[in-house]
């Protein structure tokens, strides 16, 4: 999932890679935890070729070690996600009021190409197409600003997320509703409204964050009952 050096990838990489994108797609949840032992099996590693691994994810906040139980797919309480949603709607929203306005037909046209790629994905089902071309189509979009740095700050808080965004992933719904947004995104740079695009990405991003704290109240108030019963 993350980008590949130019020389071939390590063992330890690729299963990095791997774990990721089944954390991305909700195969490993938040707080499953991630026996090496087991681990060791599926991949044929050894295992420091795992703990390597871990190592990578923990890093980049997908991760976490918890005392007595070991490594685990990060959890989020209401207060994380709504901070990590806070700071990706800043950083997000900054990028794109820094976009200098009129933006070439050029870059127009390479961010329209990129969003027809993924209706197509969206129209074929393939989910992880749709999530490979959805970052993207921002990525894209936030390079207009001329920020990299921004750019790269965007992405990384981005990916301590996965955990949370599956559920946009697999809902039909909100593939939809992500598509008629990437189009008002596109559509406000074609008019070169600033405002608008600011707007649309900062509303970009509660779906997702939205039905991670619906399905957890869901869950907390299963657990309340489970134990009051």
């Amino acid at each position: 999932m993350a980008d590949l050096p130019d020389s071939p990838p390590s063992a330890a990489h690729t299963i990095a890679s791997q774990m990721e994108e089944d954390i991305v797609f909700g195969r490993l949840h938040p707080r499953e935890r991630l026996v090496e032992d087991e681990l060791m099996a599926r991949w044929d590693a050894k295992r420091h070729v795992v703990r390597e691994a871990l190592a990578t994810l923990e890093h980049i906040g997908l991760v976490e070690r918890r005392r007595n139980v070991g490594a685990c797919v990060r959890s989020f309480s209401t207060r994380e996600v709504l901070e990590l949603y806070g700071l990706r709607s800043l950083l997000e929203v900054e990028a794109v009021r820094q976009i200098a306005f009129p933006v070439e037909e050029a870059a127009l046209a390479a961010v329209e190409a990129i969003q027809h790629d993924h209706d197509a994905a969206v129209a074929s089902g393939d989910a992880l197409q749709v999530f490979r071309i959805n970052m993207a189509f921002h990525r894209a979009l936030f390079s207009l600003s001329g920020n990299q740095t921004l750019v790269r700050a965007i992405e990384e808080y981005a990916r301590q997320t996965y955990a949370i965004r599956f559920r946009g992933l697999i809902s039909h719904e909100h593939r939809a509703l992500a598509q008629t947004e990437h189009r008002q995104m596109i559509e406000a740079l074609r008019a070169g409204n600033s405002a608008r695009l600011q707007e649309l990405c900062a509303v970009h991003l509660l779906p997702s964050r939205d039905a991670y704290l619906q399905a957890q109240q869901v869950k907390d108030a299963a657990f309340d009952a489970a134990r009051l019963a």
